[in-house]
């Protein structure tokens, strides 16, 4: 079997116009706002078109620092065209990150909104980039970022020393088609379009270049599993910087005629309304996000019976709630999905005719095209079924590398062409892999390997608790014992204690809880992903054990642009 397809993002859209011209391709259903790909890719042409016309080319890094606006898609579309490099900024990303990301990435645009949450990009740009307020739009001069000559504000509002979205797509339209229509034909699938930064445990983000053969291939094997097609009406409350959103989602959505129901920025009211209001056949999500859904007192209010299949991804997904999902959503085809951003991100998944158990204990079986070993971390060796090990991969879908990092990226791939994945798990005889961690969040209590995938899946099946975390806590006596982060279910009071002796009567006494921390909500990425090296600090802080003291951590918490450290789909 061969690839899908050896075309670019911009050239595959083409063809999808060409064959689907009025089937609605974005709707944002809370402002009522619909574009069929014909439309979109006129849209995305003036862009093209304008972005050129200020000195955008083929290779130049073209920056996108916002929520899901309407408009982040249709620049990354037009920049896939131009054979320009979309890389997307974190939005929760404060003055610091952004800095680094645009020396790092040697970026020569950015494209911003006005804030998200309580940044506020504009002062921020402002701060960073003073010679904007001074010189003239597309002949910045900045003695900080050398690279970067543009601003785009993506508004109608002026900005002095930005363009606005409105003024380049004026600019565009008013410019011939033949030379866009040269460029995009020129352009190859291994051309680099897409740069994401990990987040990485120590030192610094990597910016992780992905091609259109990366990101085009590996969004159509994961439609396959969901069986998606031109009926289906995918909702993406996930944000779009992040791979769940651009790959998962738009790249699916894509290569399969469908339709992208978008959100903004999450709200389960504003979910469900989404999928009530488009008939919506499939919903994306983090469990977090799932079970905001479920639990919202105005959950019952809603018609969800449209739903079919969808993807829970980001963390581990508790049984009970895939059971809801399922029997409460009507998703009775959702999938699960295993990655890393540098494997584009997807090499496991689950199908929509696998068992609840296999949803929930397994990330299901390897994607085709790709080729998985578990293997011991010691020694190399493949591991026997059952045997946990580390994942491994090698396949179409591994990264070019990471931008100017070469030996970063000669850690992250050996001589052969594996990528190694940090991630602890194992395979069965019939080809289903599971998770049980990452090799660093592996918790080792007096010489014994405790995974916190296990103690989780167990402590969901204690009455009074919603939702559980479960980290390594450092300890005098043990190095590291286990510590658990709890959300009590509506109504629930239970303590500590009441924990504790539920697990010491359940499993090992060791791996039992030894602290129990009972918290209104978790720490997420932007992603919706729950941030275990804060989890492990709050711990510290609690118990007044100076934070960094513990060198099991290997780093976390050092760098402050580490915003996600999850295990499923991470970044």
């Amino acid at each position: 079997m061969e690839l899908h397809t050896d075309l670019t993002i911009g050239q595959y859209f083409e063809r999808q116009v060409a064959a689907h011209p009025g089937h609605d391709f974005i709707v944002y259903p809370d402002r009522d706002l619909r574009w069929t790909y014909a439309e979109f890719d006129r849209r995305c042409d003036h862009l093209a078109k304008g972005l050129l016309a200020t000195g955008i080319g083929k290779g130049d890094h073209v920056g996108v620092w916002a929520r899901n606006v309407p408009d982040w898609l249709t620049l990354a579309f037009a920049t896939a065209k131009i054979g320009a490099v979309l890389v997307t900024v974190n939005p929760v990303y404060k003055a610091h990150e952004l800095a680094y990301v645009l020396e790092q990435s040697d970026m020569k645009a950015l494209a911003i909104i006005d804030a998200f949450r309580d940044v506020d990009y504009v002062k921020i740009v402002r701060e960073l980039v003073p010679e904007a307020a001074t010189q003239p739009r597309g002949h910045l001069s900045s003695e900080r970022f050398p690279f970067l000559k543009n601003l785009i504000y993506m508004g109608p509002e002026k900005h002095r020393g930005f363009y606005s979205m409105p003024e380049l797509l004026v600019l565009g339209e008013n410019m011939p088609d033949a030379p866009l229509r040269e460029i995009t034909a020129s352009l190859h699938a291994d051309d680099v379009v897409n740069m994401q930064y990990t987040s990485g445990t120590t030192g610094f983000p990597k910016g992780v270049m992905l091609t259109s053969r990366n990101v085009l291939n590996n969004g159509f094997y994961i439609g396959e599993r969901q069986n998606l097609g031109l009926d289906d009406r995918v909702c993406l409350p996930v944000p779009l910087f992040h791979c769940f959103g651009i790959v998962l989602g738009i790249m699916a959505i894509l290569t399969h005629g469908s339709t992208a129901v978008m959100v903004e920025s999450f709200d389960p009211v504003l979910v469900l309304a989404a999928v009530q209001k488009e008939r919506a056949t499939a919903l994306y999500g983090v469990p977090t996000m799932f079970i905001a859904e479920l639990n919202h007192p105005m959950f019952d209010m809603f018609d969800l019976t449209s739903l079919r299949t969808g993807i829970m991804a980001g963390s581990p997904c508790p049984i009970e709630t895939m059971r809801q999902v399922i029997d409460r959503m009507h998703a009775s085809e959702m999938t699960i999905c295993y990655g890393l951003t540098e494997a584009s991100p997807v090499f496991m998944q689950t199908t929509v005719d696998d068992t609840l158990e296999r949803k929930c204990e397994t990330v299901g079986t390897r994607h085709d095209q790709i080729e998985v070993r578990v293997v011991d971390p010691e020694t190399g060796e493949d591991c026997a079924p059952g045997q946990p090990g580390e994942f491994l991969c090698r396949g179409y879908n591994i990264m070019k590398g990471y931008y100017k990092m070469p030996e970063a990226t000669a850690a992250a791939i050996d001589a052969d062409g594996w990528l190694h994945s940090g991630d602890v798990g194992t395979v069965d005889e019939d080809g289903y892999y599971r998770i049980t961690g990452r090799i660093k969040d592996m918790i080792i209590r007096g010489g014994e390997n405790i995974y916190p995938r296990e103690i989780e899946e167990f402590l969901y099946t204690m009455p009074g608790i919603e939702d559980a975390q479960v980290v390594g806590v450092p300890d005098a006596k043990y190095g590291e014992v286990v510590g658990a982060f709890v959300r009590r279910s509506a109504g629930s009071d239970i303590t500590e204690g009441d924990v504790q002796e539920y697990a010491r009567a359940r499993m090992a006494r060791y791996k039992a809880p030894k602290h129990v921390f009972f918290v209104d909500e978790f720490p997420l990425t932007a992603s919706g992903k729950i941030q275990k090296y804060k989890l492990r600090e709050m711990a510290k802080e609690a118990l007044g054990i100076e934070i960094g003291v513990f060198a099991g951590e290997r780093g976390e918490g050092v760098d402050p642009a580490a915003t996600d450290d999850g295990c499923v789909v991470r970044q």
